[in-house]
């Protein structure tokens, strides 16, 4: 038992570790780079307002200072990143000022931390972000009403974005930010120079706008968190579990099975497959018990009618879940049965045969059904059998069973055939 269980452990790591494409499984999953987006584009405008240093008899008023702003963010991974971005304000004079006109530029590297995903935002949100960004740079004050010359200094900057996402591609975003700037000589009017210390400027931005996110990917990294890093894991795990299922009931897993839907109870070889020595498109297990029932093995027209005969008397179905116009995996080997059968009969035809249980209306009952008998005849045809060799009926509601139990319903939502 003991041995059992080693194996079953060995060979659970060993298809981890193939999936992840590693020699070793990984102690603590990671976050794909390839699934997410890590380029954007950011654009703002809003108001500014200079804290200090303003020239006495000058000053502005919140909503006549204007303020724009355009920056390129890159995400290392979805909690840190860099940015650079140019700013833009202009400051002109409010009510009872003396009259000035002047401008700012300025253009900072900042790195940006995500702090909804630190937080772990994504528990409760997956519309909602915060980011926290600051930085150095370089700025310069010009006037038209004051000093001739440009003005230049070292900026730093320090800011707070609340992000609401629209869509994969765009977020809304609101910032609130703080420049202090270095070794400014003029105060923000233009008009006289700073009385003040080395840390001479200190500007409030306050904006609205919009992010644009690029690449081709779903998700921006801003929006990737610790569940997403999950994700990949759990989806390497449902592998295995539906890999190690057996939908054919062959004995061998589907993960390794070549023909996954096999005739259930038929002999296969290691690899899933149908055991047929003689090529003739009838497993030999099948092929033996009709050969013993109805004829020699010689007697190959008497094999062929009496493989005729039981796709015909409804031994050969292809079964469908409630309201679904797909084929089960478990019954595919009803359609394989068919096409080996045609393909060994190239003067054979088939009608597709389509029923519904008797839940719904009639006339949408009908049409389910030749959904269903269409889908199976594509399959068909998607196998090698020629469109014009297959007819469609669509039969509707089969009324044979009782309507209450679950169970029965189940058989009649079904694809018979009819050779000829």
């Amino acid at each position: 038992m003991k041995k059992k269980l080693t194996s079953l452990t060995f060979f659970v790591l060993s298809f981890v570790a193939s999936a992840q494409n590693v020699t070793t499984p990984s102690n603590e999953p990671s976050i794909d780079e390839s699934a997410y987006n890590k380029w954007s584009i950011e654009l703002n405008g809003g108001l500014n307002k200079p804290a200090r240093t303003m020239t006495a008899g000058y000053y502005t008023q919140v909503f006549n200072s204007l303020h724009a702003d355009l920056g390129v963010r890159y995400m290392f991974n979805p909690k840190f990143g860099l940015k650079l971005d140019f700013g833009y304000d202009k400051f002109y004079e409010g009510d009872n000022s003396l009259k000035f006109d002047s401008k700012y530029l300025r253009t900072s590297l900042q790195g940006v931390v995500n702090l909804s995903r630190a937080l772990n935002f994504e528990t409760w949100t997956n519309t909602i972000g915060i980011l926290v960004h600051g930085g150095f740079g370089a700025s310069q004050i010009t006037s038209k009403t004051g000093f001739d010359d440009e003005d230049y200094m070292v900026n730093g900057i320090l800011g707070l974005t609340g992000q609401v996402k629209l869509s994969n591609r765009v977020v809304l975003t609101g910032d609130l930010t703080g420049i202090v700037n270095a070794q400014q000589n003029w105060n923000f009017d233009g008009m006289e120079k700073v009385q003040t210390g080395a840390f001479d400027g200190v500007l409030i931005n306050a904006s609205v706008g919009l992010t644009v996110y690029l690449g081709k990917n779903q998700k921006h990294a801003d929006w990737v968190g610790e569940v997403d890093k999950y994700d990949k894991l759990e989806r390497r795990v449902e592998l295995i579990e539906s890999g190690l299922l057996d939908t054919d009931k062959d004995g061998v897993a589907d993960l390794y099975d070549l023909e996954p839907n096999s005739i259930t109870g038929v002999a296969v070889n290691t690899k899933g497959q149908s055991i047929d020595n003689n090529q003739n498109g009838v497993p030999d297990e099948l092929e033996s018990y009709l050969e013993k029932t109805y004829g020699q093995k010689s007697d190959k027209i008497a094999t062929n009618s009496t493989v005729e005969q039981l796709i015909n008397d409804g031994y050969v179905n292809v079964y469908f879940e409630f309201n679904s116009s797909k084929p089960t995996n478990a019954s595919l080997s009803g359609i394989d049965f068919l096409v080996k059968y045609l393909k060994n009969n190239p003067d054979k035809t088939a009608d597709v045969v389509g029923y519904a249980d008797e839940i719904g209306s009639s006339s949408y009952n009908i049409e389910l059904s030749r959904k269903r008998a269409e889908a199976v005849k594509q399959v068909a045809i998607n196998a090698g059998i020629d469109a014009s060799r297959l007819n469609v009926i669509a039969n509707g509601e089969d009324t044979s069973v009782n309507k209450n139990s679950k169970e029965a319903r189940q058989i009649v939502r079904r694809v018979s055939f009819q050779v000829k």
